[in-house]
């Protein structure tokens, strides 16, 4: 009788493959459909946006770090206009730390909408994709008429916001949100029912709790293994202290507890948005700041809770108009990192989906 040996192939999926997006190589270790290895390559996607900030001025950083995390750009105006003014000691009116809020919280619904879409899609499912994005166009409509952009933003400055929302924005907003909380129960049903779905996603990739810290993890995927841990609660900043929200949490940190943490948190967010239409009042929507202006010399890291998790800037100023040094942390570096851990000994299948359940975004990876 002859003995059946197989013999292990080494495969690369991406950086072309659909499921990656365009700019990941996984070199994949195969035996059959089995994955015995898989190690992630970076590197097709490097700008050196770190470096750029530092030939500019504090306010010609805003629009070079929209790029860094292009899928939630108003996050990167964010937390860069947050280190600097923390740097200079500016404070930021009252009017403006509202719209900062709205806008953060639309564009962390965005974001999640994009999300469930293209895991969806990468599954095998094209009908969430296209429901997704047409939620996710009024958000995009919200943002145009607010600052004349649908991607990269501009729009949250060093001292408050770049301009006033226009007078049908709180109506329209209220609306988009009433629809958007109401679509997140039409996705539950259109899904969490199907059996292939579960099939897919229920048991796949199983992360827990004392790995994900060990790497760092953050964000959804940390709160999908049962770690109740968010910025804007745990280490508060802005006006977030003013607002009453859930932090979803779930246990199993499989492909489905990822996929139901940021649906969750979409609604949550939409709440947020709600009180924050109702809390705003008239007023400044921009300190007086120079477009030149010079913090004291010093250093600041600041973070806050981006859609992918935490999202830091590492800002050292020399005392001059340029920082002397930018250094960006984004959530999805340690969450590719992670992957040989969680996708060993998986089907190749089942790569695809917990690479999507991770929702990497490599500008966040590839600096």
């Amino acid at each position: 009788m002859t003995d059946l040996r197989t013999e292990e192939f080494e495969i690369n999926m991406g950086p072309h493959h659909p499921s990656t997006h365009g700019v990941c190589r996984l070199l994949l270790t195969m035996d059959g459909e089995k994955v015995v290895k898989v190690v992630p390559y970076i590197g097709y996607l490097h700008r050196a946006i770190e470096k750029i900030c530092e030939n500019r001025t504090y306010a010609m950083c805003i629009p070079i770090l929209d790029r860094f995390e292009y899928v939630t750009a108003m996050s990167c105006n964010y937390v860069f206009s947050l280190a600097a003014e923390r740097l200079a000691g500016i404070e930021v009116p009252e009017r403006a730390e509202y719209l900062r809020v709205i806008m953060l919280e639309l564009n962390r619904i965005a974001s999640h909408l994009i999300f469930f879409g293209t895991t969806a899609m990468d599954i095998g499912a094209l009908t969430p994709f296209l429901y997704a994005l047409r939620e996710r166009e009024y958000i995009m409509d919200l943002f145009e008429m607010t600052c004349g952009q649908r991607l990269t933003y501009n729009y949250i400055r060093v001292g408050g916001v770049s301009k006033d929302i226009p007078e049908k924005f709180i109506p329209q907003c209220r609306e988009t949100i009433a629809t958007i909380t109401d679509k997140v129960e039409e996705y539950k049903r259109l899904l969490n029912g199907n059996p292939i779905w579960k099939v897919r996603t229920i048991g796949i990739g199983k992360l827990d709790a004392e790995l994900a810290l060990a790497y760092g993890v953050s964000g959804p995927i940390l709160r999908a293994s049962g770690v109740d841990y968010d910025l804007r609660r745990d280490d508060p900043y802005s006006i977030y202290d003013r607002f009453d929200y859930k932090i979803p949490v779930y246990q199993n940190g499989d492909v489905f507890d990822r996929y139901m943490v940021r649906l969750d948190e979409i609604q949550e967010s939409c709440k947020i948005v709600a009180q924050a239409l109702d809390g705003i009042e008239e007023g400044p929507i921009r300190a007086k700041v120079s477009p030149n202006f010079k913090p004291a010399a010093g250093e600041t890291y600041t973070r806050i809770e981006n859609s992918r998790g935490e999202m830091g800037v590492y800002l050292v100023s020399d005392g001059t108009k340029k920082p002397f040094r930018v250094k960006a942390r984004g959530g999805s570096y340690p969450h590719l990192q992670l992957l040989p851990e969680v996708a060993t000994n998986c089907l190749i299948a089942d790569l695809v989906a917990i690479f999507a359940s991770f929702d990497v975004i490599l500008p966040e990876v590839d600096r």
